[in-house]
């Protein structure tokens, strides 16, 4: 998708699909929709005052122009309430209306920035937002439909401001968008990807195809060096699996001193619960238990096109939990890396035994500050629903940036306690602890059990069970994978490079 950004009047852009915003409530348009209104001889009013339009968060509609404007069609997209805007709203608005207009044959999109006016946005953030929005909105999710796949091509995105040093914040903000779009929607891609073609090894791959291509740096233990060095987490999950684990890590240093932030991503590449065997329904959506890797990868690689001025580590433990005669059993106890001991009571419970691995493994090799991203729980989503992941930490400094940067990205975060009587469901009679503290505050006890291999190392974990897939369309993204925490990170590392 090429992107410009242009100064000038609204009404004399040319494009297939013209995109311009409505609050709800708002009787007479103003500014570029009022300019447009004009244009088509009042009829967005019109359809106003008959109760078509209403301004509604992510609605959507198209007005053909019949050649009273350059455009071949206007698109009116609801910003909802003026009070209730948000950084959310301008990509639900610019996803919502390039889906509209892609399913329309449009492929010349042009957009003013939503927001950017009444919506009291600086005119970059607008500008990465609209960008953010299409490129995520018009995602295909049918990589491997051979017929009827919805159409998804943009060829070409105008973004429109009249003010023109707007227009020049505007022009950074697209970088800035098209990158993070770009990272999404490789997350997105990642986790689309089916087990039988995504392996252990296959991600060990793509982190060294995507090393090679931004100049990380990329190291990759296989199954003999982690026996040999003692993951006991790593190879308790993996050893019931034909296909071995590996531990990837990743570097982008370009500083040699300051702070090293490392993000660990749980990286299942297909999860059935081991000897736990899972229900079967919906086992197919276990292929997106590695959506904590993808987003620690795709984020890695943003960061390193950012030229952002932080040292980043990304520690990413990939296996496959499967059950056969070599899978660990209930009962079992592992050693994990570091020396702890961690009695094994659900197989089903292994995302929390190769990140603990992992987060020991990051602290050793030098992190300052941890954040790992994993597809935990599914107490999770019972807590927070699909809108929100989990947040919980151990440095009440790290928490808040990690939520502020969730905020400033546009994604929903909610801290949950990790109060220390909670602890006690993680006892075991005959180890360290066991790993898992049952049913009752899951998310919780999950995060205990992690915090147990941090070794006071300012960490957070994200618990993004119940954000990494739409379970049904909504609002600018379609069923399927969405990319959470991605944009998150990228705007946490920012900021620890400022």
């Amino acid at each position: 998708m090429e992107i410009q950004v242009v100064s000038g009047d609204v009404t004399f852009v040319q494009c297939d699909a013209l995109i311009v915003n409505l609050f709800e409530g708002v009787q007479e348009p103003g500014g570029a929709t009022g300019a447009i209104d004009r244009a088509l001889d009042g009829q967005i009013g019109a359809l106003i005052r008959a109760g078509e339009i209403k301004g509604k968060v992510a609605e959507t509609t198209v007005i053909h122009c019949h050649g009273r404007l350059p455009a071949e069609r206007v698109i009116v997209a609801g910003l909802g309430r003026r009070e209730d805007f948000s950084l959310e709203v301008t990509h639900k608005a610019a996803g919502a209306a390039a889906r509209t207009a892609t399913r329309k044959g449009c492929r010349r999109l042009a957009s003013i920035l939503h927001g950017a006016g009444a919506g009291m946005l600086d005119a970059g953030r607008a500008a990465q937002a609209v960008v953010e929005g299409v490129a995520i909105g018009v995602f295909d999710v049918g990589a491997y439909k051979t017929a009827d796949r919805e159409p998804s091509d943009v060829e070409t995105l105008t973004l429109i401001e009249s003010d023109a040093s707007k227009a020049r914040q505007a022009r950074a903000g697209v970088k800035v968008g098209e990158i993070t779009a770009e990272a999404t929607n490789y997350a997105r891609k990642l986790v689309n990807e089916p087990a039988n073609e995504l392996s252990p090894e296959g991600f060990a791959q793509e982190a060294r195809r995507v090393a090679e291509e931004q100049g990380l740096e990329c190291a990759v233990l296989g199954p003999k060096e982690l026996e040999k060095q003692g993951f006991g987490g790593i190879m308790a999950v993996g050893k019931g699996s034909a296909r071995p684990p590996q531990l990837i890590t990743l570097r982008y240093s370009p500083r040699k001193r300051g702070p090293t932030l490392a993000f660990i991503g749980k990286g299942v590449m297909f999860d059935s619960g081991g000897i736990s065997l899972k229900p079967s329904e919906n086992m197919e959506l276990m292929k997106g238990d590695m959506a904590g890797a993808a987003a620690v990868l795709a984020a890695i690689e943003a960061l390193s096109k950012l030229k952002a001025k932080v040292n980043i580590m990304g520690v990413i433990p990939a296996v496959e939990n499967l059950p056969s005669g070599s899978a660990t059993r209930p009962g079992d106890v592992a050693k994990m890396y570091g020396g702890k001991t961690v009695e094994i009571v659900n197989t089903d419970a292994e995302g929390r035994l190769i990140l603990a691995d992992a987060l020991a493994y990051a602290r050793e090799q030098g992190a300052t500050h941890m954040v790992d991203v994993a597809t935990l729980t599914a107490a999770v989503v019972i807590a927070l629903g699909r809108l929100t992941y989990g947040v919980l930490g151990n440095d009440e400094e790290l928490v808040k940036r990690v939520k502020d940067a969730a905020a400033a990205a546009g994604e929903k975060a909610w801290e949950l306690p990790l109060f220390p009587e909670y602890r006690e469901q993680i006892k075991s009679p005959i180890a360290d602890i066991k790993n898992t503290g049952g049913r009752p505050a899951g998310p919780i006890t999950a995060a205990l059990f992690l915090k147990e291999f941090v070794d006071g190392t300012p960490w957070v974990h994200l618990d993004i069970a119940g954000t990494y897939w739409n379970e049904s369309d909504v609002s600018y993204m379609p069923k399927g994978p969405t990319g959470s925490a991605v944009r998150t990170l990228i705007e946490l590392a920012r900021w620890f490079g400022e």
